[in-house]
């Protein structure tokens, strides 16, 4: 997948590209600052972005002196013989919340699905985050089930579905 750059005259630069073993910190930052809990482990994220059947997209702001800094991600496993992806986990820095970035980075995620030949994108999400799940529905996703005692807290999780 090839990265992608948006810009706009009011946020900044931001591009989305496949994750490095050199934004491995920055992630696991991420992830700290993102979730209280089930977060991904730093051995997963390496796992993560070497495995030949996940994509790990980093989405990067880049200020006005050109300092890059890492701000979103989204992890898409998929399986062969599958046309199904599943976005295992998606993550925005709270401190950017209110710029878009959810939904540009869900823009990549389903067109890394698409590029490897995936006819829908499949994901669980916290029945408690109100965000996310709005996110996902005003995108077209569609619930299809949910999943008692999911999380770690015993949240459930509501499965999505969108064809792509």
């Amino acid at each position: 997948m090839s990265a992608s750059s948006i810009k706009s005259e009011t946020a900044p630069r931001v591009e989305i590209r496949p994750a490095t073993l050199a934004d491995l910190d920055a992630l696991v930052a991420l992830e700290h600052a993102a979730f209280a809990s089930d977060r991904a482990e730093r051995r997963a994220i390496r796992h993560a972005i070497r495995s030949p059947s996940m994509s790990l997209l980093a989405a990067i702001i880049l200020d006005e002196a050109g300092q890059a800094t890492l701000v979103g991600s989204a992890t898409l496993e998929r399986r062969r013989g599958s046309r199904s992806a599943r976005l295992s986990s998606i993550a925005v820095s709270p401190a950017r919340s209110g710029l878009g970035l959810g939904s540009l980075v869900l823009d990549a995620a389903e067109a890394d699905a698409r590029a490897h030949g995936c006819a829908r994108l499949r994901l669980e999400v916290r029945a408690d985050n109100g965000a996310g799940i709005r996110l996902y529905e005003r995108r077209g996703y569609l619930r299809f089930a949910v999943i008692p005692d999911y999380y770690e807290d015993g949240m459930e999780a509501w499965r999505y579905e969108k064809s792509l």
